[in-house]
């Protein structure tokens, strides 16, 4: 069986269901002409717990998700908003002038974003996409081959697909990358994430932790429960150790690599590590071919960037296909291609080795070098200026933004 659509994404994480939602709604594209291959079936959404997987969604990705038609999909008793940042280096006291802490108060927001589960991120937008008449092929891509004219995507269950444009939101093992012949850089840190989520004594006050210690950084983000969700970065060795150690143990190491900050902590989930890596492709686009999210890009999850800077390229990709469909040219064209690959790639990339300077600059400061670092976190705390610039940071709206990410 061949089928003719004008694109097909393929990966159905949150990227590929967003940027699928958002072309039914702003690509100017009839939603029958628009595939989504994702691949296997969907993650259960769970009313219970909070999922181990969570996002901090930007100001900048909620408007991306509002223009989705996804963010009033969300169940928002299970979103939580964070109103505010402390960041501090193991060697200064978490409530001393060496702690950065800003507020979405400082710039008149009521929060900096929200802690999202990334399953009700996914379905939101995936539901969005349905809705609107689009079409969900939960068949793995098989084999993908590339003519001046068009893309043909051959499916495991579902046949072949004839499409103008091919979308790779498969992730960071990229199949559309790889069979379009796009070579990456990458970089390994040596560490793993642990995520988990745990109670605390004391409330998370919407605000979200982050300390770093010589070993890597720890994030604590406010979850919607009262609980919250750690993400514990580590050097391979001993997050391995914190992975498979009793809960007692895991509880007591916490409650030290924390400082108190928030009281005793107490193990409430299972615990999931991932290795930490920086990944970028040596270029976005291909004939007929564009990628997005981590199929493009991964990034250090200090700062949980990674789901954001995805969004933002789904958003800047369906303008330039929206552009060039108001001007009757091909979506799948070089011109329009090169157009989002140069919105995106140079943001991607300042925003990689900011992570990766900000990661082993903290992690290398000890004696004489934690000095200066604590006290030049003091001088951005006494300045108004510079903690209205980090807010704006944080919630995303500072920069050039792709259409569908500015507010109005």
């Amino acid at each position: 069986m061949t089928v003719t659509h004008e694109i097909a994404v393929v990966g159905g994480g949150l990227t590929g269901a967003c940027i699928a939602a958002l072309l039914v709604h702003h690509g100017r594209i009839a939603p029958e002409r628009i595939v989504l291959l994702a691949g296997g079936p969907p993650e259960p959404i769970d009313d219970g717990a909070p999922a181990l997987r969570v996002a901090a969604i930007s100001r900048a990705s909620e408007r991306v998700l509002r223009a989705a038609q996804a963010w009033t999909r969300l169940n928002a008793a299970r979103l939580c908003a964070y109103e505010r940042m402390r960041v501090w280096h193991e060697s200064a006291a978490t409530q001393s002038a060496a702690a950065l802490c800003f507020d979405a108060a400082d710039i008149g927001e009521p929060n900096l974003g929200f802690i999202a589960e990334n399953s009700a991120l996914t379905h939101a937008c995936m539901e969005s996409f349905r809705a609107s008449g689009g079409t969900v092929v939960r068949s793995p891509l098989a084999a993908l081959s590339i003519t001046e004219r068009n893309a043909q995507l051959t499916c495991e269950d579902a046949g072949t697909l004839t499409v103008r444009l091919v979308v790779g939101a498969d992730g960071a093992q990229s199949l559309v990358r790889e069979r379009v012949g796009l070579g990456v850089r990458r970089r390994e840190y040596r560490q793993s994430a642990i995520v988990a989520t745990v109670r605390s004594a004391r409330a998370h006050e919407h605000t979200a932790w982050q300390r770093f210690l010589h070993t890597g950084p720890l994030a604590l983000l406010p979850l919607f429960d009262g609980s919250c969700s750690i993400v514990w970065s580590a050097d391979d060795t001993y997050a391995s150790e914190l992975r498979d150690c009793p809960v007692s143990e895991f509880n007591r190491r916490l409650d030290a690599a924390s400082a108190g900050a928030l009281g005793e902590m107490q193990l409430a989930s299972g615990r999931l590590s991932f290795p930490l890596r920086s990944m970028a492709a040596h270029s976005y686009i291909a004939p007929r071919c564009a990628l997005i999210g981590d199929a493009a890009h991964v990034i250090h999850p200090l700062a949980g960037l990674g789901a954001n800077l995805g969004l933002l390229d789904a958003a800047a990709l369906c303008g330039a296909v929206a552009d060039a469909i108001a001007q009757r040219e091909d979506p799948g064209a070089m011109r329009v291609l090169r157009g989002y690959e140069q919105q995106r790639r140079t943001h991607n990339v300042l925003m990689d080795a900011a992570m990766s300077a900000l990661q082993s600059g903290f992690a290398a400061a000890r004696g004489p070098g934690a000095w200066l670092l604590n006290r030049a976190l003091a001088a951005v705390n006494r300045s108004a200026a510079l903690k209205r610039a980090f807010a704006q940071q944080a919630l995303g709206t500072a920069g050039e933004l792709p259409r569908l990410a500015r507010s109005g």
